[in-house]
């Protein structure tokens, strides 16, 4: 099959059924959901914290005056909190892919989701970027994670050649990082990803050229202000006394500096501007990444709620990829591709929502010379058809010892690496397990920059496990000893090995890698189908959708 290019037309529809090894009431099932149960009640508990509005007063001040709060608590079941003024800009039933909700998770420097709502949604049946600033929180001044992820938001706009929406009202304090945000918005209008943005309350210093790079412009009359320096700085830098609304209101630019493109007479006029700005932008619909026919969406045959139930929390816990696979993918059918070889690693094409995609997933933790043989071929495969790949990852690294190192595992590994790096066609991942060193490479781990990585929350990633890495510093401690012929202080010893473990397990928690935008976010596994669904929609070529019901997840409305 090597160097022959896949022919997969019609064939979407024909992929076999997979049955489930799992029976139906496998005797782990109530310790996994009794597991799950605590896994989730800190899932749900870490997402009401990211939702915080701020303080109390601050969100009183801020309805007082009238304005939307930033954000509030909605939805139900496992949906996150969005902002209110978000909910309104979509479309009354669209889904919405909430990204970097973890932001700032735990961090004394940074604010409940980094101050900032980013994520995916209809406006008028076109998929478009929201990024909301939450102004209740340290009066919306940004920090350094703030813009990391407005940065992250912007990339992913403009990778998939999303419109972005913007609401505006922030305190624009970090500097140095914070430049590359007016960098991107100009680069996205020179390669014809517009951008808007509607200004609801202050927006100064830096924060003034975000609607000024913006290639359209809605200022809420009597509330937005816009100037690069307010009336105190300029009463101290020049000796003038101005006010706010002279210096820099909505009207002011409106009729004189032209920096407003419209003029809405409250928050909600504002947010019918922005839906009517996304109609004419629009463009007709596109097909999909390759050229061939979306297949109509099907759900599993196996229930996603198993997944809670088939899969151990503990992920040193052996699990079964392919059982997760066959509760992601449409009517749990799946063309596997070289099933009898490389069995360490399961590369298969399905669908999911309709939408045909390459999976690539870890059945065993180790990476074995076949397993990287067998990967890049089909790395290559799906680069010949234009088939996006998604990364399943359970993985603690290439094999070591001297069976695979003459086998060759280094160079073969390497060509797995380089068929990662050099793939031109969209990558997804989730991290479902560990995914730890050169592992976390070879599955397109964020520094190989898959266009959305996600988490599961018992999801760890790092160098290696805790276990194995401090069993790697007491070695060298040992050995250490041993050339210089000391004594081991053997308590002194197990409380630092222990400590160090404790730091290791605590540092490639979900909840720490995505706090710090390692990921874009941690979804509950039973999600999983529905994430990678709107992922693949969005990634799929960059044009808005289809706007036949049943044809897609986004288009289901």
């Amino acid at each position: 099959m090597s160097g022959q290019s896949l022919s997969f037309a019609g064939a979407t529809s024909r992929f076999p059924v997979i049955p489930t090894k799992i029976p139906s009431q496998a005797p782990t099932s109530e310790a996994n959901l009794k597991a799950w149960a605590e896994v989730l009640d800190e899932y749900r508990d870490a997402l009401e914290k990211a939702c915080s509005q701020g303080s109390a007063e601050s969100v009183e001040k801020h309805s007082q005056r009238g304005q939307l709060l930033g954000a509030r608590m909605g939805g139900g079941g496992h949906a996150r909190a969005r902002a209110r003024a978000v909910s309104l800009i979509l479309d009354e039933q669209s889904p919405f892919l909430e990204l970097g909700a973890f932001a700032g998770h735990d961090n004394p420097d940074s604010t409940p989701s980094a101050s900032l709502v980013t994520g995916i949604g209809l406006v008028n049946r076109v998929p478009v970027m929201i990024i909301a600033h939450i102004p209740t929180i340290n009066g919306g001044a940004w920090n350094e994670l703030t813009v990391r992820k407005q940065n992250r938001a912007t990339e992913i706009a403009t990778e998939n050649k999303l419109p972005i929406i913007a609401l505006v009202q922030s305190q624009f304090r970090v500097f140095h990082i914070g430049g590359q945000i007016f960098r991107d918005l100009a680069r996205r209008t020179q390669d014809g990803c517009p951008s808007c943005a509607i200004v609801f309350g202050s927006s100064t210093a830096g924060g003034a050229y975000h609607p000024a790079l913006s290639d359209y412009t809605i200022f809420v009359e009597g509330q937005a202000q816009v100037f690069l320096g307010g009336p105190p700085l300029v009463k101290m830098a020049t000796g003038e006394v101005a006010e706010a609304e002279a210096l820099g209101g909505a009207e002011m630019h409106a009729t004189v500096t032209g920096l407003a493109d419209q003029l809405a007479v409250d928050e909600f006029d504002a947010i019918e501007k922005a839906r009517d700005w996304v109609l004419v932008i629009a463009r007709q619909a596109a097909g999909s990444l390759s050229g061939r026919p979306q297949q109509l969406a099907a759900p599993p045959a196996y229930d996603p709620e198993q997944l809670l139930q088939i899969v151990d929390p503990d992920i040193r816990k052996p699990m079964d990829m392919m059982e997760v696979i066959l509760r992601i993918v449409d009517r749990s059918a799946v063309e596997v591709f070289k099933p009898n070889f490389g069995k360490g690693m399961i590369t298969a094409w399905a669908n999911i929502h309709g939408h045909l995609a390459g999976i690539i997933a870890n059945q065993q933790p180790v990476i074995n010379p076949d397993e990287a043989d067998k990967s890049t071929h089909f790395i290559h495969l799906c680069n010949q058809s234009r088939i996006p790949i998604i990364f399943l990852h359970n993985v603690t690294g290439f094999m070591v010892g001297t069976r695979t190192e003459r086998a060759g595992l280094i160079k073969k590994g390497a060509r797995f690496v380089s068929a990662v790096s050099t793939s031109t066609v969209p990558h997804v991942g989730v991290i479902c397990g560990a995914s730890y060193g050169a592992g976390n490479y070879a599955m397109c781990g964020r520094s190989y920059r898959p266009r959305f990585l996600f988490t599961w929350p018992t999801g760890r990633c790092s160098v290696m496990g805790p276990a194995q890495l401090s069993g790697v510093m007491e070695n060298i401690t040992r050995a250490s000893a041993a050339r210089s012929g000391r004594r081991v202080d053997e308590t002194g010893l197990a409380a630092e090995v222990g400590r160090f473990r404790d730091g290791v397990e605590r540092d490639s928690r979900a909840y720490a890698t995505s706090g710090n935008l390692l990921d874009d976010g941690i979804v509950d596994p039973r999600d999983t189908r529905d994430v990678l669904g709107m992922c693949l929609e969005v990634v799929k070529s960059g044009e808005p959708v289809k706007g036949s019901a049943g044809s897609s997840i986004l288009a289901r409305i």
